[in-house]
């Protein structure tokens, strides 16, 4: 009862601060069709300066951290980013009237991470004083890149296997149209055979003709895309400064001081996607929804869990704990959607970013972080 009651103090505290705050006043603005824009080369620059911000206090700590610390909690982050898309693969693909595809692109942007996410359980940690590793920001990559890599390398299997099943109907087909021309008949178009089910009716259905000179899925190309993703960029950058270089005076006087002004904008923002993105979600079913609303507790647990054992096993912090969890409940909400455009463009984005803006995002925002900051609090108390 009192981890409950914790709980839900620290619930309502969190609605009444400017994070969450600026969060539900974004989606009320854009609930009353309201006119108010934020220019997206405006969005993007917060974007950036947040996580260059986190980047660079990540690297600053790696630089002085001991790494063996880090390799269970990292492990860990890209068990949990590759073992997200294979429950979503499992789950929401298996439900009525959802298509594989968007569910593995679906299961794949809530794999990856939410660098704005990230960065508001960042802010409430130091507002609530929970001690946390500072390179613990830096298992971001080791989530993201697996998740995204996983997801594209299923869906293209998934699509690969569909294409030969297509290539050897229509194989049959040919066949049995030069069995009737040679018996003096003539190669049927009805229905069903390969008049409608053709070559062109294998592209027409999202399964374009096999290249047989190529038939395995590259890496290597997908990586490449996530690594040069704008979020992941903005973040290694300020990670690779962060260790080779001494950013400490400019990350002290200017980086730091803006830090939460700009993620109260990005808050902002991000709410009014939310509410705009719903409409895109009730095109696609209730299915996504309900998953969204589950999925980011379900693997918010799931990773408090093994950060756990790297607690008892190695002293990863609970304030590391929680973060660990915060970016498994995150979904990708800048470099995931163009990563997953590029690696699967036959799924439909209304699907998986409606999934995420609409009811993936509040609910790791309002829900997820309260949740586990409060279930460590609990944990440190005993």
């Amino acid at each position: 009862m009192d981890f409950l009651s914790d709980f839900l103090t620290l619930f309502l505290d969190k609605l009444q601060s400017p994070t969450l705050g600026f969060l539900i006043g974004g989606m009320v603005v854009a609930a009353v069709n309201s006119r108010l824009q934020i220019p997206d080369a405006i969005y993007k620059f917060i974007v950036f300066m947040l996580l260059i911000k986190v980047g660079l206090s990540g690297g600053i700590a790696i630089r002085n951290a001991n790494l063996a610390q880090m390799l269970l909690p990292a492990v860990f982050a890209m068990t949990v980013g590759i073992l997200i898309v294979f429950i979503g693969r499992y789950t929401l693909a298996k439900l009525p009237k959802v298509k594989t595809v968007d569910a593995i692109a679906t299961a794949g942007l809530f794999g990856a991470v939410s660098g704005s996410t990230l960065a508001a359980a960042l802010t409430i940690l130091e507002t609530e004083g929970i001690e946390y590793e500072a390179w613990a920001a830096a298992l971001y990559p080791f989530m993201d890149i697996p998740a995204l890599v996983t997801a594209i390398v299923l869906a293209s299997i998934y699509i690969s296997k569909q294409r030969d099943t297509a290539d050897e109907y229509l194989s049959k087909q040919k066949s049995l149209s030069k069995q009737r021309v040679t018996a003096g008949g003539y190669p049927s178009e009805e229905p069903g055979t390969a008049g409608e089910f053709g070559e062109q009716g294998i592209i027409a259905r999202g399964y374009p003709k096999r290249d047989t000179a190529d038939k395995r899925v590259k890496i290597w190309p997908i990586i490449k895309e996530s690594l040069q993703g704008s979020a992941l960029s903005a973040l290694l950058l300020g990670l690779a400064l962060g260790v080779l270089t001494q950013p400490e005076s400019v990350y002290e006087s200017f980086f730091n001081p803006l830090f939460r002004g700009l993620l109260s904008i990005l808050m902002l923002v991000m709410g009014m996607e939310a509410t705009a993105r719903l409409g895109e979600l009730r095109k696609v079913g209730q299915w996504y929804a309900l998953y969204a609303f589950v999925a980011p507790l379900l693997h918010g647990f799931i990773a408090f869990g093994f950060g756990m054992i790297a607690h008892f096993t190695t002293g990863f912090s609970l304030g590391g704990v929680v973060i660990l969890a915060v970016i498994a409940a995150s979904s990708s909400d800048i470099s995931g959607p163009p990563t997953l455009r590029a690696g699967i463009p036959s799924a439909n984005p209304s699907a998986y970013i409606g999934s995420s803006t609409a009811v993936g995002t509040p609910v790791a925002l309002a829900l997820g972080i309260p949740l586990f900051i409060g279930l460590a609090q609990a944990l440190m108390g005993n």
